[in-house]
């Protein structure tokens, strides 16, 4: 039989698992996200303590590794005044006519579903330090209007 017909096992055939991957930069987080965080870690050491298939303790310890990577790594964003757009202010912005509001949070902390949106957001990057009132451009052509900025 020829090689190319014989097939060893099917593991061989499995697309490889990479560890989760880090984003580049500080990871600033809110009070509210390092708790999510540290919680998160000991829920997955507490998953490790318990028994598993072999399969399952290789995927928990992916993640341990990568949530034990975020604890150590987290740095609190300082408490912002409410005078400028920063981590942990609930900003309402007017683009193209629409009334939107946002939470800045930090980067494991983001749910841009449910308005938690990460200060590494291109949107976000572009308002950071913009006061109340002033006008920005954004990424992707267009401008947005700081309405309201409050303590989240």
């Amino acid at each position: 039989m020829s090689v190319a017909f014989r097939r060893e096992s099917d593991e061989e055939h499995l697309e490889p698992k990479f560890e989760l991957p880090i984003p580049p930069g500080p990871n600033l987080v809110t009070a509210r996200g390092l708790e999510l965080i540290e919680a998160r870690a000991a829920e997955l050491e507490a998953r490790l303590a318990e028994e598993l298939t072999e399969e399952e303790r290789k995927k928990v310890l992916r993640d341990a590794r990568y949530w034990r990577a975020r604890a150590a790594s987290a740095q609190l964003a300082p408490t912002p005044s409410g005078e400028e757009v920063a981590i942990g202010t609930r900003v309402t912005f007017v683009r193209d006519g629409v009334e939107r509001t946002i939470t800045i949070v930090g980067h494991d902390e983001s749910e841009p579903a449910t308005g938690l949106v990460g200060f590494t957001a291109p949107l976000v990057k572009a308002m950071l330090g913009a006061e109340e009132s002033e006008e920005i451009e954004v990424p992707g052509g267009g401008m947005v209007t700081v309405a309201r900025i409050e303590v989240a």
